[in-house]
């Protein structure tokens, strides 16, 4: 069975990293030389005087801190900065905003990027959403075959600094979709970490399987994912999945799980998800502080409209005030009866403008730690609702829906079509 840990030190202006990977009897440990250039810079005297420096913990660093097996946890000295991660490509954040596709693995490495690349560079759109580790749990690179992620990679995209050349070739701007709990690649090589039903992983009607936001070790997982994506020169890091499964609240109770440290205290069950979530949110961001990225996190829409997602564990002004980029999933197909609209997907400037004003309110609720607003929009036509219930989505449609962001002085959005065939023809700019 495989196990992971991750220890993480500051040192310095150097920001270190020790992963550590045990399968089987076999056991690769990755570690980063001392940051030398960096330490150049401050001189000698300053390395000396670094073996001294008390941290908070009341701990001293150490020099030799790859003999250390045991975990450390050191706090930034006060007066230091930290070490930020240098890439072989550089993106400027679009001055009209981004606005963006979502791209997946097969087709960032495939034949149809070209033309990919091509609807952004002759329309208003400006970026790509390209998957790093997917909707199953797979990384969609082939990475190096010491890297610990080398078993779980579907080699979509064969030769990553290609790809991010092209994109900064083409002034193409990279955001990085990292799908976080959804992940049946990882709940099945390691149950412990998931939810059982019985003696077995549970998965929802589509097969699909879940790990734990309650346990620490799925968020360093995850992370370290992040971590490379923002080695390669993505400039910011979207977290999808965010959440526990849908309606967790009716089957939390049967399901068998570790709430780690979650389990203790008063709160609700509800606000130990809430909690859960959060915290990993803050944790991301904090641990992906020394690569200089913004990170993003995907939320449902409805989530603006409630205090507490009874079940998946998603509270929007809390997610919020932890991220530089909030997008929310707003597609009408996938409302039930809201705003005062029947069948929302017939309404795609209605209820993309209702929600706007929604999450306007919330927003400015945060003042001075408000996130860019992003949301995603619908390029797709939703007939699995049925006759009546959907409207072929096509140049109005997508218009209509930007058209109402804009009029609400939201200028950022992402388009969503999971085969990624979008509209042509669509004008992005702002109508105004």
């Amino acid at each position: 069975m495989e196990k992971m840990w991750y220890e993480r030190y500051n040192f310095c202006k150097g920001y270190h990293q020790l992963a550590k990977w045990t399968k089987g009897e076999e056991k690769v440990q990755v570690t980063r030389k001392y940051l030398i250039a960096a330490c150049t810079v401050v001189g000698l005297g300053l390395i000396l005087l670094a073996s001294n420096i008390q941290v908070n913990s009341g701990k001293s660093l150490l020099m030799h801190p790859q003999k250390q097996l045991g975990e450390m946890s050191f706090d930034v000295p006060i007066g230091t900065t930290r070490f930020l991660h240098q890439t072989d490509v550089q993106f400027s954040y679009p001055k009209e905003g981004v606005r963006g596709i979502y791209v997946s693995g097969p087709s960032a490495g495939g034949t149809r990027f070209s033309s990919m690349v091509e609807l952004v560079e002759n329309t208003g759109l400006n970026a790509m959403v390209i998957d790093v580790k997917d909707d199953f749990g797979h990384v969609t690179y082939q990475p190096d075959e010491h890297s610990p992620f080398y078993d779980i990679a579907k080699p979509y995209i064969k030769d990553p600094k290609k790809l991010m050349k092209v994109l900064e070739e083409k002034e193409i701007y990279p955001i990085a979709r990292i799908v976080v709990f959804k992940d049946t690649v990882l709940a099945e090589k390691r149950p412990d970490l998931s939810f059982k039903d019985g003696k077995d992983v549970w998965a929802n009607s589509r097969g699909e399987a879940f790990v734990n936001p309650f346990l620490e070790e799925v968020w360093r997982y995850n992370i370290a994912i992040a971590e490379e994506a923002a080695k390669m020169g993505f400039r910011e890091i979207q977290f999808d999945y965010v959440r526990f499964p849908e309606g967790f609240e009716h089957r939390d109770e049967q399901l068998k799980y570790d709430t780690g440290k979650y389990g203790e205290g008063d709160d609700s069950h509800v606000q130990r998800r809430v909690t859960a979530v959060t915290d990993f949110v803050a944790y991301a961001r904090e641990a992906l502080s020394a690569y200089n990225v913004d990170v993003s996190v995907d939320i449902f829409g409805y989530a603006a409209t409630v205090v507490d997602t009874p079940g998946i564990g998603q509270n929007f002004l809390r997610i919020a005030e932890n991220v530089d980029i909030i997008s929310a999933m707003i597609y009408p197909s996938h409302w039930t009866a809201h705003f005062g609209l029947d069948k929302p997907d017939l309404y795609p400037y209605e209820l993309t403008d209702a929600y706007a004003k929604v999450e306007t309110a919330l927003l400015n609720q945060l003042k001075e730690n408000k996130p860019t607003s992003r949301p995603w929009i619908q390029d797709f036509t939703a007939s699995y609702l049925g006759e009546g219930n959907y409207i072929p989505y096509g140049v109005k449609e997508v218009e209509a829906q930007i058209k109402a962001l804009y009029d609400n002085d939201i200028e950022e959005f992402l388009l969503w079509n999971a085969g990624n065939n979008y509209t042509t023809g669509v004008h992005y700019d702002n109508p105004k």
